[in-house]
Formats: C-alpha cells, structure tokens, sequence
C-alpha cells in the first residue's frame, strides 16, 4: 500500500509541482488444452515527481519509495525543469489550477482468494468446455488481473488517491474446417478484483455455449460482397470505432500535431444521431469500467461532450494543451507506470444509444451484414481506420442468414460516420488496454449503428 500523507515534501516544491507514489501490480495466467502455459505475477512501484518552469517541464523517477528518494526527485525534477527553462525560455504563464481531494479505493472486500483457488475457477472452466466440445482442436483461457494504485499530491493543493483493480477473463476456442483453422473468442470483466467480477464458473457456461455455436456457424460461413455495403456494426465495433478512429484525432496533443480532427471544430463530423462522450467516471447512473475522479496532474475528472448531434465539440486535453487552445482541462492526463509522464488519454468513451431497435434495423436492411466481433484494428491521425471482423452474418430481405468468414473493414471514420442512420437503443461497454505510447486500461462502448462500409470480402 502507498497511501501516505505527502503534505511533509510540500516545503521542498519550487513553482507548479506534481509528486507522485505508484504501484502496479498483475497477475496473468493462460491455459491451453488445460495446460499452464503462463503464470506470472508482476509488481512495479515508485515515486516520480514533475515541476513545470515557464513552459518547460522537468521529470525525475525512482523505483525505491522512502523519504529520501523522494527528496531526491523532488530535486532532480526542479532542476531539470530550471535547466530547460535556462536553454528554451518559453516564457508561458502558469496554468489556471482547479484542484480536487479525493479518496476512491475500489479493492475487494476482505477474504481474497488464493491463486489456487483462481487456478482451481479457471481448470473448471476449461474441464466444462473440454468435456462438452471434445471436437475442438483448441482451447485457450486467459486470466488478467491488474491492480493500479497511485497516490497523487500537487503545489497546487490537489491531494488524490485511487486504487482501481480491473479483471479480464478471454476463452479462445477453434476448430478445423477444410483444413484451416476457424477462431472465436470472447471475453468478459471490468471493474474490480477477480472476486468482485468472477463468482462461480458456472456462469460463463451459457457464454461459452453460444461462443461454441457461432463458432459452428462460422465454419460454415461464406465469404462477404467487396465493396460498399449497408452494415450494422454492433456496439463492440461501434465502441472500438469511437475509440481508435474518432477518440484518438481528438486528444489536443494529436490535433497539435496535424490530426484531421483540428479542422473540424464545431463543424459537422458525423450524422447528428451521433453524440459521442469521453466519461470521467459515471455513466447512466453507473460506475465506469474505468474510473477516472483526478488524472495523474490532479485535476478534476468531468465528462468530455467530443461530437454532439454531429457537431464536434471539443478536444481531450491536459494542462498544457488546455492552456494552448485556452479551454479548461477535464481531466484526461493519465501515466501508465511511476516512471511514466502523463499523456492525454481517453478513459470511457462511448457513442450514445439512440432510438432504434436493433431487430428493426435488421429487419430494414434488404442486403447488407450485421458484423458483431472484431479481431484487430488500426486507425491513424486521418481517421482513416482497418479493423478485423471475425464474426457476422449476411442480412437478406431483413432477416439474419448465413455467417460470414473473417474480413476486413476499412474508411474514414468520420466519413462512416455521417452515413450512420440508425442507433440502436442499447448500449454495452467492453474494456480493453490502449496502447498510445504507454499501454493503460481503457473501455469503450457504443450502440448498434446502421452505417455504409468497406468490407474486404474474399
């Protein structure tokens, strides 16, 4: 544990100064064909600290947490910053500082499992599927559990703790079909220690039945039209679309550096059924897979309203670029490691549901594909995005028919995005790690969207 009063260091601040203790720790376990094949169990803690001069940042880390290691960076992080002032002379204002002092610890309850008793859940899983589904060719069941904690002091009177664990559970399953191998996985989790999100094996049965059948079906699937087609994305693809292809054009470090996103302001860039939020660390009511109540600057986390009714509406920033574009920050400034700075980073970003049922967005397509799973994907400053399907079914005459072979599908997201003339009323969330320079937990989530795209096919 890390939490511990840090008021003591504050007579060594020199201007703007962020002090920060972290600890990462991860355990991550795979089985195939009820094999351990990993076990590992990683812990990665320090204390960093970071002091802005005029313009100019200075950063020091240490992996040894104790009173004189703090100091030191403390030290090193000023002078550091002093030296850069001394050779570039920015000469910038200070930042307009809002603060916040919050405690937001999310362990389990007393009474933790032991690994054992974690590799015992995940045998029981593998022995259900290995029993039921003999035909299979493999089996694959990864457990990943992160805990992030981080205690967090700023000059400017911002005092913040946070201990935010996130469980993730992927089963894997392929068979053969014509001598190739055919592949689905699925995965589940979010929010909290493994015993907050994993209760009893048998819950993931009916899961993995349903895997299993689509897996079926998919080995019998056909290939897809090339070309422009009518699609519904379902929201695990809208949500991977929001974030990769839209999110990341509009975090300011990108748009300061040529993203499509900075001529765009409050111009139309996407169908005005498309409102798309960055939330802090509630939504709908709900906590947030990943919640976020002050970034790694110590400022207060809001809501980023991004595209409202088609409209873009702001950028995602830090201090720094929040002072750049002269707009206050929400909070979006976050470090993966100790030794890390903070980047601006989205947190749980979503396309709001609209109005639609999604059986009667299926039902309005005469020829097109419901695409419901998606294997891998890419997006650039552009927003021009490739992503891989893995699962989906070709809709004729507005009814669900055969299954689809993996395939591609690629565009300009914004564009895509002005084509979307549906949103379903629903609305799931999935949570996943971004890796823009420093990798970090994420969720996105989205609506189904009736949409035009460019599938890949054969």
């Amino acid at each position: 544990m890390i939490k511990q009063d840090l008021n003591a260091f504050k007579n060594l601040f020199s201007g703007y100064t962020e002090l920060r203790l972290q600890e990462n720790r991860e355990l991550l376990l795979t089985f195939v064909n009820g094999n351990n094949v990993l076990n590992k169990k990683s812990v990665t803690a320090g204390v960093s600290s970071r002091v802005y001069k005029n313009g100019s940042w200075g950063f020091s880390s240490n992996p040894v947490i104790s009173k004189a290691s703090i100091k030191d960076v403390i030290k090193d992080a000023n002078d550091n910053a002093c030296f850069l002032d001394s050779k570039i002379n920015k000469n910038k204002k200070p930042f307009n500082n809002k603060i916040i002092v919050c405690n937001n610890d999310f362990s389990a309850k007393p009474n933790r499992v032991s690994q054992n008793e974690i590799n015992e859940y995940i045998k029981e899983i593998d022995n259900y599927v290995a029993k039921k589904y003999p035909s299979l060719v493999k089996r694959s069941i990864t457990l990943s559990c992160s805990d992030i904690e981080k205690n967090l002091i700023t000059s400017a009177g911002s005092i913040c703790y946070s201990m935010t664990p996130n469980t993730l559970l992927v089963i894997h399953l392929t068979t053969i079909k014509d001598g190739k191998p055919v592949e689905l996985f699925e995965y589940w989790g979010g929010l909290g220690q493994f015993e907050d999100v994993l209760h009893n094996p048998e819950q993931h049965y009916s899961d993995i039945d349903n895997i299993y059948n689509e897996l079926m079906q998919k080995a019998e699937g056909e290939y897809a039209e090339a070309g422009l087609n009518t699609c519904i994305l379902d929201s695990r693809l809208a949500g991977v679309l929001a974030h990769e292809a839209v999110g990341h054009t509009t975090e300011a470090d990108f748009v300061m550096s040529g993203s499509v996103a900075g001529q765009m302001m409050s111009k139309q860039a996407a169908s005005p059924l498309i409102t798309l939020v960055d939330f802090a660390n509630t939504a709908f009511g709900e906590t947030c897979t990943v919640p976020i109540y002050a970034d790694d600057e110590g400022t207060p986390a809001e809501d980023v309203v991004i595209i409202e009714n088609g409209i873009l509406k702001n950028y995602m920033h830090n201090k720094e670029s929040a002072q750049y574009f002269d707009v206050h920050p929400k909070g979006n400034a976050r470090a993966s490691q100790f030794s890390d700075e903070p980047l601006i980073r989205m947190r749980n970003t979503a396309i709001l549901p609209g109005k639609s049922k999604l059986e009667d967005m299926i039902e309005s397509v005469e020829d097109g594909y419901y695409l419901t799973r998606r294997v891998n994907g890419q997006a650039d400053s552009t927003g021009e995005f490739m992503f891989g399907v893995n699962m989906g079914y070709h809709i004729k005459n507005g009814k669900i028919g055969k299954a689809i072979k993996d395939l591609t599908i690629s565009g300009m997201a914004f564009e895509l995005l002005k084509t979307v003339d549906m949103v379903s009323d629903e609305l799931t969330w999935n949570s996943t790690p971004c890796g823009k320079k420093q990798m970090i937990s994420v969720s996105m989530g989205g609506p189904a969207i009736r949409c035009k795209v460019n599938l890949g096919g054969r």
